[in-house]
């Protein structure tokens, strides 16, 4: 039958309340760091939970567990760093708190089968990963010559092919398997973020960036073919994999292969606490250059509201499709340079420019800024040995004129070099300074959430634990009372 409504949240805070007068009589016995957590659970309305999953169950059967609870307690286990559900569900059983937070009764709280059956309901798939167990090998990452630096991108297609195949793409989130996740976390946690004002919405500012997701120690796969029985052992048929939506990759901060995902995250870099705003599991073997545009492209159409006005990329980024798409769609971007893909570029046959986006001459000196024509999109810059009143100090002088040799850069001459701001400017490094916020959001994810440890198998599971772990990042930023009411409440026995 369908899940029974326990009510409204103020019934649920009101459960807490009696629950914890009954079995913490004494409130100091719970330390501070205990009751911080409970005050934000105790203040956190899941009600939307029991709204969108009522259609998921069945109208026979036994009445199941309110998803709102399951959904509560899933959350705790993450909080109280309780990684496996075997251990999570024990701990319901016999610690109290746990239960009473979660809004289940003490000594009656769901098995290991009820949790799972719950992650089931939250992905919109009969399949557990994204593709099939069977596929064939796919081409392996390189390893890079110099340490510290990323792998070359093994896909085929190339960065400008996939602007154009995925901007003209309308994704829908009904089609994801991942839809329901993304809808709790869009309803209950990311648009309150943006209530609060933690987030603006209107002009938004991301950063984005990709970080290794290590799933197991090595890829697992077995031959489902004839053919090393026939003395054939470089075959190309297909293998069974166990993890079929993972492979390997190279970790440039480790400086060593790993097999899992590339966790593309794309946060609110102007947000004081780095929050995220969507999330995409690809390969392991997959490029930033690649993950980005399908994180992006996700990111607005499912975020149709959301109006991007800043991006902040690393030298991974760095290619001119980037620069054009930010031009047209009047985004500003702040993207590293990468010197493997040349900066040195003639301009105006005498001049060069440099990979700060600042022109140098024959001379080899840098022109100093003399203006920006945001209208015209084009920076001005003059001569560093121009005097108005002596003239050119330089032994070969560009001009003849006393005001010296004058360039402007047009962004239209090539985007990727010529930026507003510029690059070597004040504005644009304190703006990119800001795209450190989605490598301190990783850091969450990864160590103070310990999104590894969850050892699954699953793309499934993956997802459901991600998910929550970001719930979670966007629940301990949102600032609580200076005192806790729901501790003067316990307090308050009659």
């Amino acid at each position: 039958m369908l899940p029974v409504n326990c009510g409204s949240h103020a019934d649920y805070q009101n459960f807490v309340v009696e629950n914890l007068r009954k079995y913490y009589p004494d409130p100091d016995a719970i330390s501070q760091s205990t009751w911080d957590i409970i005050d934000r659970f105790w203040n956190l309305d899941l009600s939307y939970t029991d709204q969108n999953m009522i259609s998921k169950y069945s109208k026979f059967g036994p009445a199941p567990r309110t998803p709102s609870c399951m959904h509560r307690s899933y959350l705790l286990s993450i909080d109280f760093k309780v990684d496996s559900i075997t251990e999570w569900v024990s701990q319901l059983k016999i610690n109290p708190l746990y239960a009473i937070l979660s809004g289940f009764e003490v000594g009656d709280t769901p098995g290991i089968g009820t949790f799972y059956d719950f992650f089931s309901r939250l992905w919109d798939s009969n399949d557990n990963n994204l593709s099939s167990h069977l596929h064939k090998l796919k081409a392996t990452v390189k390893k890079p010559g110099k340490k510290g630096s990323k792998a070359k991108p093994i896909d085929k297609v190339t960065v400008d092919e996939l602007f154009k195949q995925l901007e003209g793409t309308t994704f829908s989130i009904k089609d994801q398997p991942y839809g329901s996740l993304f809808e709790l976390f869009k309803k209950e946690f990311l648009e309150n973020s943006v209530r609060k004002g933690l987030i603006n919405s209107s002009n938004l500012s991301i950063a984005g960036d990709g970080t290794p997701v290590v799933t197991s120690a090595r890829e697992r796969k077995h031959r489902i073919c004839e053919c090393a029985e026939k003395g054939i052992t470089d075959c190309d048929c297909e293998r069974y994999f166990s993890q079929p939506d993972c492979d390997i990759g190279w970790d440039s901060s480790r400086d060593c292969f790993y097999h899992g995902y590339d966790l593309y995250m794309i946060v609110a870099s102007d947000s004081e606490s780095d929050l995220p705003v969507f999330p995409l599991l690809n390969p392991a073997s997959m490029h930033d250059s690649h993950g980005f545009l399908h994180s992006f492209f996700r990111m607005k159409s499912f975020l149709p509201d959301y109006n991007v006005r800043k991006l902040l990329l690393d030298s991974a980024h760095d290619a001119m499709p980037y620069y054009e798409y930010c031009k047209k769609e009047h985004i500003t971007p702040f993207i590293d340079l990468n010197e493997k893909r040349g900066i040195k570029v003639q301009y105006k046959n005498d001049f060069t420019i440099g990979k700060d986006g600042v022109p140098v001459c024959k001379a080899g000196r840098k022109m100093n800024h003399d203006g920006v024509e945001s209208s015209k999109y084009r920076i001005k810059f003059r001569c560093p040995l121009a005097s108005r009143k002596f003239g050119c100090s330089c032994s070969e002088p560009c001009s003849n004129s006393k005001y010296g040799r004058t360039v402007h850069l047009a962004m239209k001459d090539n985007p990727r070099l010529i930026n507003i701001p510029p690059r070597d400017s004040d504005e644009w490094k304190n703006e990119y300074n800001a795209r450190t916020s989605v490598e301190r959001s990783n850091k969450r994810e990864k160590i103070d959430f310990k999104l590894e440890s969850g050892r699954h198998r699953s793309t499934k599971m993956w997802y459901c634990r991600l998910y929550h772990i970001l719930m979670l990042q966007h629940l301990d930023a949102w600032d609580l009372p200076y005192e806790s009411a729901l501790r003067k409440l316990v307090c308050n026995v009659a």
